[in-house]
């Protein structure tokens, strides 16, 4: 076979965001390059994970919300019905317009597309299918893949994933759920809510990833209203007769159901890039090592980002690695770039949400814990969402803002304006400066402030107001 070759300054591997994003990057230093996908196309957030499954959450979110019409006055909403299929070719309708954009982006770059999969020969050549690609620098982002136990092969045909479930024609009346991470509880209430029986089991004693007790329970409160569920037991899987629907067992609890979603989180897609041909080292996990600081793999020229280094597996994450990797690989006296305040949201409803330090890595720290529930905000009560709780942790030290985790009405907002305020390094007192709206879900937040500022002792009589030489000019005129 005669093989091609290749000479390129940078190889990125992998077309997802964190590819994409090294791509811009890469195209503001040079022309020569390659950027090689294993189909299909289109990152994982707009083809299986972000936006499909938000399109899903928002029509159940929809259909649930009429159960609080007959109490706003509205009434023949018990009339209303859901069509699965129906809902399904939606969902891919809105999916298959997002990834049609991203497509589009390699399709424009001609030869500088490459299909197929990439194996490592050595640590500055490659090998995709009858190409040799020899470059200075590679950029790994070949994203992730769902887990499944091996176990559980032979139940394989009545098993999903997120990444194949929206590809469903239609979904049975009764369905498993194992994991309750971010992805098992937003498809769990979604699923719920567009009334399909579900049984969820999660090894975890903790919701979506929270950490703080107090904020867990209030999920734990909410989400059993909706679906029923096992925390702190492993799943066992068995068949129960011959029409194939399999027993779902957790502690003393079960059930029989038609499909099992599993949503075990995601491990790296490294498995066929022959990564041992670079001289890379490896952890315990089977993971290349590399800084984190840099994403570099020891002192090769191979850098790795997104979901392909399992550090930090969110897509807004994933497209700063792009550009950080593709920046300092390619500039080498580049000065040294940090990392935005780490920012979690589930969409449930409430939204689940965790900035900054979580409440377990406050637990080594002189802090104050800010509070505030819901059921007595304003905005939430007139809107029937007045339902969750918000806590804030502040330094004892300086009264600097460290973190928040939360279950609350529009959380993915207060999210935001924490993790701003977070990176900032601002106090509760110059957040308390800043103006609140009336009535907003945003007092909520401020509410919380004011509880932190009490028990940090602040009773000084001063309005939280802007001091003159700090206002802005319009506040004086």
């Amino acid at each position: 076979m005669t093989h091609n070759k290749k000479n390129v300054n940078v190889a990125i591997i992998g077309a997802g965001t964190a590819g994409l994003t090294a791509l811009k990057q890469v195209q503001k230093a040079t022309d020569n390059f390659v950027i090689i996908n294993e189909p299909p196309y289109g990152t994982t957030c707009a083809r299986v994970g972000c936006m499909p499954s938000k399109a899903l959450i928002q029509i159940a979110k929809d259909y649930h919300r009429r159960k609080v019409m007959a109490t706003e006055g509205i009434h023949g909403s018990g009339q209303l019905s859901v069509d699965i299929p129906a809902i399904l070719q939606r969902v891919r309708d809105l999916r298959d317009h997002l990834t049609s954009n991203v497509i589009r982006i390699t399709d424009a770059l001609g030869e500088k597309s490459i299909t197929g999969r990439a194996s490592f020969i050595s640590a500055d050549t490659l090998r995709v299918g009858d190409q040799t690609i020899t470059a200075e620098i590679f950029i790994i982002a070949t994203g992730s893949k769902p887990i499944i136990p091996k176990s559980w092969l032979e139940f394989s045909d009545r098993i999903l994933t997120s990444d194949d479930i929206f590809d469903q024609p239609d979904l049975p009346d009764r369905m498993g759920v194992i994991g309750l991470g971010a992805i098992g509880v937003e498809l769990a209430q979604a699923l719920a809510r567009l009334d399909i029986d579900i049984f969820a089991v999660s090894k975890s004693e903790h919701i979506a990833g929270i950490t703080d007790p107090d904020v867990n329970q209030a999920a734990i409160d909410l989400l059993k209203e909706e679906f029923s569920f096992v925390l702190g037991q492993n799943a066992e899987l068995s068949w129960t007769d011959e029409r194939g629907r399999i027993r779902l067992k957790a502690g003393e609890k079960e059930a029989t159901v038609d499909k099992i979603l599993v949503a075990l989180g995601r491990r790296p897609n490294l498995d066929n890039l022959n990564l041992q041909a670079t001289g890379a080292e490896f952890d315990q996990q089977g993971r290349p090592v590399f800084d984190p600081k840099t994403l570099q793999i020891g002192d090769l020229p191979i850098y790795i980002a997104g979901d392909a280094n399992g550090y930090r597996t969110l897509q807004h994450e994933a497209a700063d690695e792009g550009r950080l990797a593709a920046y300092l690989s390619l500039h080498e006296d580049a000065e040294c770039l940090g990392r935005r305040v780490p920012m979690g949201i589930v969409f449930s409803d409430p939204n689940i949400a965790r900035i900054g330090l979580s409440w377990q890595a406050c637990q080594d720290r002189d802090i104050v814990v800010g509070e505030f529930d819901f059921i007595h905000q304003s905005r939430a009560f007139v809107s029937n969402r007045n339902r969750g709780a918000l806590r804030v942790y502040v330094s004892q030290k300086d009264s600097t803002l460290l973190g928040a985790e939360m279950i609350a009405p529009d959380g993915e907002h207060l999210a935001h304006l924490l993790a701003w305020v977070i990176q900032q390094q601002q106090t509760v007192q110059d957040v308390l400066r800043l103006p609140f709206y009336h009535p907003v879900i945003e007092e909520g937040l401020r509410s919380a402030l004011q509880n932190a500022a009490k028990k940090l002792g602040h009773r000084i009589p001063v309005p939280d107001l802007p001091l003159c030489d700090e206002a802005p000019s319009w506040s004086l005129g």
